[in-house]
């Protein structure tokens, strides 16, 4: 099993502990290597408010993070992947774990599962984590909730069966309507093995997109596309434009999801635009639409690598800007039609937007790009929505660089 290190953002020195751990463990059958290693690895976690566990990341731009906001692991699990979901107990669910980390968004979806139900139905999880090691780590994290054990078993069962570990220690036993499936492997491979209109929800959760582009690509969210059902929702913790363009041009509706430990709300992606919990804000619709910001990673054969991805949207970028596309430099989008008193602002922000023939920010081509966030409502219907406006304001901007305004 190989996977790319620049992939696993887990601290080295606890990687190695987990591994040599695991390596005693296969080596002696003995289980007192696994019982104390929470104990022998405590520094490389940090308990988070709530009380939920999270564990330190290597050290990435001169700083170390932590795989969840410190305002409480779990709880960002239920605010950002649970609470949007609008999901009809009443069948079948499937949901589809990407990065599953420590295991804490598959065990909030276990814990909302059972509340709802009535054991008439099932749940199936698929997880996908690229790096046993972090799968071991949240196999001896403490559980801040019980239905996290249900998750250990899951990976525990995992981690024997492709080889990492050999005894059978977790001792709960997986509900029959509850079926988990964990895959050890690069997410790009597994979604590519998974059948059409499957999922109720897909759970994004990679560390970064500077980390890790490949998992907020276009033609990985075009699978996404594929896998997931009418009413299902595809929910990721971040607001970042190149990853809401992305699911845009995959075919998506895009609205903003909750805040929680963060100043702006994470994205919500579904085929229906009514099951969004709201629009994006209409300053990013004009940055995503307008600006080179939103060109999205692209990995045309789901196997490049992250330098090349964000090298390729780079070299996107410059290509497009002021050409195609409004300079995302200084925002220079969200003036249209604004007063700026702000003079040499102002003088930055139509230098940009007269390479791309708008006059001015209250120009007559400004108003007729920004005409169509006229319908503009927080509320997303299939009438009005963030993807219609987005596009039409992008075609606009065509018309006024192609002198056909």
């Amino acid at each position: 099993m190989t996977y790319q290190d620049d992939a696993v953002v887990i601290d080295n020195d606890v990687f190695e502990i987990i591994k040599e751990t695991f390596e005693c463990e296969r080596a002696t059958d003995d289980s007192k290597y696994r019982d104390n290693l929470f104990l022998k690895t405590k520094d490389y976690f940090v308990k988070t408010d709530d009380g939920s566990y999270s564990i330190k990341s290597r050290l990435i731009n001169n700083k170390i993070e932590t795989l969840h906001t410190k305002s409480g692991a779990i709880s960002e699990s239920f605010k950002k992947f649970i609470d949007p979901l609008k999901l009809d107990y009443n069948e079948d669910i499937a949901i589809l774990d990407i990065c599953a980390g420590l295991g804490y968004n598959s065990s909030a979806a276990i814990l909302d599962f059972l509340k709802h139900t009535d054991n008439s139905t099932n749940l199936k999880i698929d997880m996908v984590e690229i790096s046993p090691e972090t799968l071991a780590a949240g196999m001896i994290v403490p559980s801040p909730i019980a239905e996290h054990d249900i998750v250990k078993k899951a990976i525990e069962s995992e981690l024997i069966s492709s080889g990492f570990a050999s005894l059978e220690l977790e001792k709960t036993v997986i509900p029959e309507n509850i079926d988990i499936n964990v895959f050890i492997e690069d997410a790009r491979s597994t979604v590519q093995k998974l059948e059409d209109n499957t999922y109720d929800a897909i759970f994004l959760d990679p560390f970064s997109q500077t980390m890790a582009p490949e998992l907020f690509s276009r033609e990985l969210f075009s699978q996404f596309h594929r896998l997931i059902r009418d009413n299902g929702i595809v929910t990721t913790y971040t607001s970042s434009a190149p990853v809401r363009g992305a699911f845009l041009e995959a075919g998506f509706q895009i609205g903003e999801g909750p805040v929680f430990g963060r100043f702006q709300g994470g994205t919500i992606a579904s085929l229906n635009p009514e099951v969004l919990l709201k629009s994006l804000n209409i300053n990013d619709e004009r940055r995503i639409g307008l600006s080179d910001v939103g060109i999205p990673f692209r990995d045309e054969g789901l196997n490049s690598s992250s330098e090349e991805i964000v090298n390729r949207r780079n070299e996107e970028r410059a290509i497009k800007r002021h050409h195609s596309l409004i300079s995302s430099a200084v925002k220079t989008p969200i003036f249209l039609g604004e007063n700026m008193d702000d003079e040499p602002l102002k003088r930055r922000v139509e230098r940009n937007l007269a390479k791309v023939n708008i006059s001015g920010v209250k120009s007559e081509e400004a108003y007729y790009i920004i005409a169509a966030q006229e319908d503009y409502s927080e509320k997303s219907t299939y009438e009005h929505n963030s993807r219609e406006r987005i596009l039409e304001m992008n075609k606009r901007l065509n018309d006024v660089i192609d002198g056909n305004f």
